[in-house]
């Protein structure tokens, strides 16, 4: 088993940029597309199925990530996250070259809208916006520009060394054993006063909300060892952004193709 462990751990470790983390676990992005795929109009539904074809939100929601291998897409490896340092907003912050979250939300969300586009593009774009809400809720996708996304922390998880982006990223969710239905299941129970009050919020609203759950993140103990208390402290959190990360997509589609 240590055999099989370690090349697993190495490409993990290779596999994050010099600067950035990488994504919410296949779970929590399935999950998220879940919970989206269920809330759109039925306009909208006509349109995702026109350009999507027979796959679903939930189908497509990792192929941002499977796409790293294809060179060709190495553009948008900075599109994963944003760095907004302590005490500064997005707008104060440094410009990431290259284009962040933040950034590419926008601009794909803007040429979605204005339409146009070839059926390859608007393919592409709506799994890139996917993928991409899902991220920008992750806490930790927001990053302070110290330690990578906390991808620098290194922690234990019951036992088992890895880092602080990890455990948000997979970790907490994987260990629930649930399949992303499950997950959605278990979660999605947005009033209607939530849902209108999350739509309602802009991309930017979004990534300071995961800026300020910095201090709940970053509350590891000295030795790094992580198990049933850290997720019993944080769980709710990780529920509250996927949640919010699917109600928000779907209205951001539903607006979209209205």
């Amino acid at each position: 088993m240590k055999s099989l462990l370690l090349p697993i751990v190495l490409l993990t470790a290779i596999s994050f940029t010099a600067s950035a983390p990488v994504y919410w676990g296949q779970i929590g992005h399935r999950t998220i597309g879940h919970i989206a795929d269920g809330m759109l109009s039925r306009k909208a539904t006509k349109h995702v199925k026109r350009v999507l074809g027979t796959e679903t939100l939930a189908e497509v929601s990792t192929w941002m990530d499977e796409i790293r291998s294809d060179n060709s897409y190495r553009y948008a490896n900075t599109w994963h996250y944003c760095t907004i340092p302590d005490g500064m907003t997005y707008e104060t912050a440094p410009t990431q070259e290259g284009g962040d979250v933040i950034w590419a939300i926008e601009k794909i969300i803007k040429e979605l809208k204005a339409g146009g586009l070839s059926a390859e593009d608007e393919a592409k774009n709506l799994k890139f916006l996917v993928h991409l809400v899902g991220d920008i809720h992750q806490p930790l996708h927001v990053g302070n520009g110290e330690d990578r996304g906390g991808n620098d922390v290194k922690v234990q998880w019951f036992g088992t060394n890895t880092n602080l982006h990890s455990v948000w990223d997979s970790r907490m969710i994987d260990g629930k054993q649930f399949s992303y239905t499950e997950f959605a299941n278990w979660v999605n129970h947005a009033s209607k006063s939530q849902i209108k009050a999350w739509q309602s919020a802009t991309v930017r609203d979004w990534a300071m909300e995961s800026m300020s759950f910095r201090d709940q993140v970053y509350a590891v103990p000295e030795n790094g060892r992580l198990s049933y208390r850290y997720s019993y402290d944080n769980f709710d959190l990780v529920k509250q952004r996927v949640l919010q990360a699917g109600v928000r997509l779907a209205g951001v589609i539903n607006d979209i193709y209205k």
